[in-house]
């Protein structure tokens, strides 16, 4: 239980670099590999083994209108063999592309749109105990459309995306009844509504650095030991 008046202000999760023995690569795919490292808690601890999912990240828009609508698309999943309803959304699998400017290309392959205001919604791992995945979530407002001439063709999965404007309350609604199941949709409509309380000013701008994406950790190369 926290002590009366210690404030809850500043809190956040934190870098906590340990001693890294040893990576291996168990499996390319390819999107993603999966790894085996070994590590110690502490300088002289027991050696611990963990594989998972090393990840390129990715970014995430959640549009909104001058009507206070979000948009939805509507997209097949294989894995959960289920059509959900997300949010525009890509991987960070180009080299040196920018954070915001990705999540731009990608709004405009996927729903062909562009937007002229962007800021920081929400910073998510999104399974951090079995991939390295990093996914940052931006709010994209005064929206455009990609000139007919410019628009992306869209493939396999994509070609059956079906685009829908819902109202960010309605939205809300359908999270917390359990009709949208996209974690990155999830957080975005939360967060987006929680966001409007003072009209978007208190998120982050679109340049703000983002530290714990892996790209980001040059301290930390693969295979080093490290807290020596």
């Amino acid at each position: 239980m926290q002590p009366p008046g210690v404030s809850d202000a500043g809190f956040g999760d934190e870098q906590s670099p340990r001693r890294l023995l040893g990576t291996t690569t168990v499996y390319e795919g390819r999107v993603w590999d999966v790894v085996s490292e070994q590590f110690t808690l502490t300088g002289d601890g027991e050696t611990i083994t963990r594989d998972f999912i090393q990840h390129p990240g990715a970014v995430a828009v959640l549009v909104l209108n001058d009507a206070g609508q979000v948009l939805l698309l509507r997209q097949y999943r294989h894995p959960v063999r289920m059509a959900l309803w997300e949010i525009p959304a890509g991987l960070l699998d180009e080299d040196g592309e920018d954070f915001v400017d990705a999540a731009a290309r990608e709004l405009a392959e996927e729903a062909d749109l562009t937007a002229g205001r962007w800021h920081v919604l929400v910073d998510l791992f999104l399974s951090p105990g079995s991939s390295s995945e990093a996914l940052r979530v931006y709010l994209a407002r005064d929206i455009g459309d990609v000139p007919e001439a410019d628009r992306h063709t869209r493939t396999h999965e994509e070609a059956e995306i079906e685009l829908k404007w819902v109202d960010l309350d309605a939205a809300v609604d359908a999270v917390l009844e359990g009709r949208i199941h996209s974690p990155s949709a999830a957080a975005a409509i939360l967060a987006a509504r929680v966001a409007r309380e003072d009209g978007f000013a208190g998120l982050r701008p679109a340049s703000t650095p983002w530290p714990e994406h892996p790209s980001q950790h040059s301290a930390w190369p693969r295979g080093a030991v490290l807290g020596d």
